[in-house]
């Protein structure tokens, strides 16, 4: 009886301390990855701004990492930009969509949502995107377009990508469909000029 009360004993410590551990291990893993998506400037471009005091943008914190407002305006460029006024790219009011050679991107809606965002995504899909830059993480994807900075997040541990997933996961869902790529415009073709 005594060895039997010891056992149920252990077996609850277990489950009720290891429960407890994988929760605190869960909600650090939750601070570091909001840290590091943070640190590494992700609002800057995928959480639209209003203007704060004095007209500077500031995060428009109702709307925090949900990409580029689906109807709003987005910036354009020709090659002309770039060889009269030495303009490489250009960005819209919200620093959610830019435009330059490669056409104009718009910032993605990280936000758990199931229709517009990434809700539907895996772990595995994400930390695939941040190895390979390939858009959804699929091998034959597109490339993730400009300004986004893939490449500093490749060497990133998979700890790390962990984290940032599961900060990812934690934020509020906001349903944004943002707009597609839209490709650079055609290139005269030479024989023609």
């Amino acid at each position: 009886m005594n060895q039997l009360l010891i056992i149920v004993s252990a077996m609850l410590l277990v489950a009720v301390f290891g429960c407890g551990r994988k929760a605190m291990l869960n909600e650090d893993s939750v601070e570091r990855g909001k840290y590091l998506v943070t640190l590494g400037g992700c609002n800057d471009c995928h959480t639209p701004k209003v203007p704060g005091p004095g007209g500077a943008p500031e995060l428009d914190a109702k709307r925090l990492l949900s990409g580029h407002p689906e109807n709003a305006p987005h910036p354009a460029w020709t090659p002309e930009d770039a060889k009269q006024r030495n303009v490489l790219a250009t960005t819209n009011d919200m620093l959610t969509a830019w435009a330059g050679p490669w056409g104009v991107s718009f910032a993605s809606n990280l936000t758990p949502d199931q229709g517009t965002g990434m809700g539907e995504w895996s772990e595995a899909a994400f930390i695939q995107i941040a190895r390979t830059g390939k858009h959804q993480g699929q091998p034959n994807g597109r490339d993730i377009l400009p300004p986004m900075p893939w490449f500093n997040m490749k060497n990133l541990t998979e700890a790390d990508l962990k984290a940032m997933w599961a900060y990812l996961r934690s934020i509020p869902p906001v349903k944004n469909q943002v707009p597609f790529p839209i490709p650079p415009p055609a290139q005269a073709n030479p024989a023609q000029k």
